[in-house]
Parts: structure tokens; sequence; C-alpha cells
């Protein structure tokens, strides 16, 4: 069960709960993600960031395809199947 403080945290906007407190805590998380808070995972003695749970509504949201801005009407592009490009190439470009 989460200890009154780290309910005190996810409800006041600090909502970073360690591995292990994650993992005891899991059914009580994924209710709090459900009402629309965004809860982060943290590990180990330096406490990193590892991962970032958000209702899957707002995940979706931000996965909308990309417009071409200002040259939508105006502008479009297309690839030839057989392109090839790296990462590294693409970003010495």
């Amino acid at each position: 069960m989460l200890t009154s403080r780290s309910i005190r945290n996810i409800i006041h906007g600090m909502k970073t709960l360690l591995v292990d407190e994650f993992k005891k805590n899991i059914s009580e998380v994924l209710e709090i993600i459900k009402q629309g808070e965004e809860v982060t995972i943290s590990s180990g003695r330096e406490k990193e960031n590892i991962a970032v749970l958000v209702p899957f509504n707002m995940y979706i949201r931000g996965h909308k395809k990309r417009k071409l801005g200002i040259l939508e009407s105006r502008a479009s592009y297309s690839l030839q199947e057989d392109f090839e490009m790296s990462d590294e190439e693409l970003l010495s470009l």
C-alpha cells in the first residue's frame, strides 16, 4: 500500500515513485493514472528517472500525424522506395 507521504507526493505534483514502491503498489498507481495523472518511475541511489506512465488517451493525443505546418497546402514530399540513410548521415547534413 502506498504510504501517506507517497500519496501526498503524487497528489501534490511530485508524482515520482521508486521502482520498489511502484511494484508494491501497482494497482493503486494505475488507479491514479486512470484519473489523469502522470507518474514517473525512478531507480537507484541517484533516483534516475527511467519511465513516465501516462493515461492512454494522453499517449494517443501525442502521436498525431505530423503536418507540414505553414506549407501544408503548398508543398509535399515523397521518398523513393529504395531510399536509405543512416542516422549518422542524417545528422551530418
